[in-house]
């Protein structure tokens, strides 16, 4: 079966043509990253207005490298939520129109279960159940991947994602954007103990995790050593964050494993890229005698190829929309 499918959630607009949920006939993705770059951040009305300017052109080459007509398409699928709720709309009212004008079913799918999907991509072997961690600029929070489509949340972030934690200090740091890969290369040459940073704990919530605490304190450190005319040690302020930040998502993940008793781990999102976060992970997975799973960088970051392969599974277990379907800012897993 063909799926045709559409991600516009944040600042990246994605079309892609999978088969059967894990074969990937096409992935196009245009980043609006040179846009956003000169305001250091995403501006949501900027990345809505881009991605309607690119979706229809987007799609017309994701079928062409795909090798397949329209008509050849089976269903559409797309994300509905969550995200910026202009770029979420955006994707859907094409997503809408496309299946409407091709009488083929619409297929909503969870910007999160598409991350975890990724790995389905990238592993051809790897099948539920297994503890998954999602981690993003506006999402962390680790999942009990019971069934494709039967996914229950363990433990999330109280306040701040990770990933936003990333980009706010990067941006501190002068980094630029997207911050959380240049941050990510500069602490690959620093010293990860030069500047403590907190682990904070939730009282009564053994798996849930918050980032505010750490992204507060590393960005004091900088503006503490501006006002006193201080050299700051970038790289090993990088490295000490991301230290940091790995030491409150690995250990919480293994423990999950355990106690769910599963021997597959697979990490997902646009954090997930980190060498720091994926190095310790392989170290604690090798300790514990679980197989590990990550996905390459191309498919941590959003893409629409997750989107058709989560899309085929919910399609499999009779998920559809029709044209009420609205987009959501803001949706739990």
């Amino acid at each position: 079966m063909l799926i045709l499918s559409f991600e516009t959630s944040c600042d990246e607009t994605a079309a892609a043509v999978t088969r059967d949920g894990r074969c990937v006939l096409s992935d196009e993705i245009l980043s609006q990253c040179d846009r956003h770059a000169l305001y250091g951040g995403v501006v949501p009305e900027i990345a809505s207005r881009a991605h309607v300017e690119a979706i229809t052109g987007l799609a017309d080459l994701a079928l062409r490298r795909a090798g397949v007509g329209r008509g050849d398409i089976g269903a559409i699928a797309v994300t509905y939520a969550p995200g910026l709720i202009g770029a979420l709309l955006a994707g859907v009212s094409f997503a809408k129109g496309a299946a409407f004008s091709l009488g083929v079913p619409l297929v909503p799918v969870h910007h999160i279960a598409g991350h975890i999907a990724a790995n389905y991509i990238a592993f051809p072997e790897l099948a539920p159940p297994f503890v998954c961690l999602i981690v993003s600029g506006g999402n962390s929070l680790i999942a009990d991947v019971r069934g494709y489509t039967d996914i229950r949340v363990v433990g999330r972030t109280r306040d701040d994602a990770a990933g936003e934690c990333f980009d706010k200090v990067a941006r501190a740091l002068g980094l630029g954007y997207p911050g959380g890969a240049l941050l990510d290369e500069l602490a690959r040459s620093g010293n990860d103990r030069a500047y403590k940073l907190p682990r904070a704990a939730i009282e009564g919530s053994a798996y849930d995790m918050s980032f505010s605490g750490v992204k507060s304190a590393a960005i004091n450190i900088i503006n503490g050593a501006r006002a006193r005319g201080e050299q700051m040690d970038k790289p090993s302020l990088a490295a000490s964050l991301s230290a940091a930040i790995s030491d409150a998502l690995v250990p919480r993940v293994m423990s999950a494993a355990r106690l769910l008793g599963y021997g597959n781990i697979a990490i997902a999102g646009g954090v997930a890229a980190n060498a720091r976060i994926r190095k310790d992970f392989e170290r604690a997975a090798l300790e514990c005698g679980r197989s590990l799973y990550m996905p390459p960088a191309a498919l941590c970051g959003d893409n629409a190829a997750m989107i058709g392969c989560q899309g085929y599974y919910e399609f499999l277990a009779g998920t559809r929309a029709d044209m009420s379907l609205n987009a959501q800012a803001s949706l739990e897993l």
